[in-house]
């Protein structure tokens, strides 16, 4: 994720998380339909399904999406608050600068209301 995100440095980068029982095991990196994709993410419609349906014929299951914050910090914007339509997974906020204390965040995001979570690396 913080190499996608560093190679498109100026634009928010984007992806979904695939895996079993909590545990993360494939990055599917997506491009960024959005028309203001310096500052918002969006996956098209016909790539998420695509997605979705290799996520499912390699017998994973969604468990997170990622985008970068280019210029901010990297917690929830107001605009990724209101768009988190996936209550049971898990949204990853990238940094690409490369001296960001932390520079990926999780975070669940369930009816407007935001929780940070632990990041464990196995």
């Amino acid at each position: 994720m913080l190499q996608h995100a560093r190679r498109e440095p100026n634009r928010e980068c984007c992806g979904i998380l695939a895996g079993r029982d909590g545990v993360i095991e494939k990055i599917l990196p997506a491009t960024n339909a959005a028309p203001k994709a310096e500052t918002q993410y969006e996956i098209a419609m016909q790539e998420l399904f695509r997605l979705m349906r290799e996520i499912r014929a390699a017998g994973l299951e969604l468990l997170g999406i990622y985008h970068s914050h280019p210029r901010g910090e990297n917690q929830p914007s107001p605009h990724d608050i209101e768009l988190a339509s996936y209550p049971d997974a898990a949204y990853f906020i990238i940094s690409p600068i490369e001296d960001a204390p932390h520079p990926a965040r999780a975070f669940s995001i369930h009816d407007g209301i935001v929780g940070e979570l632990e990041i464990q690396n196995i």
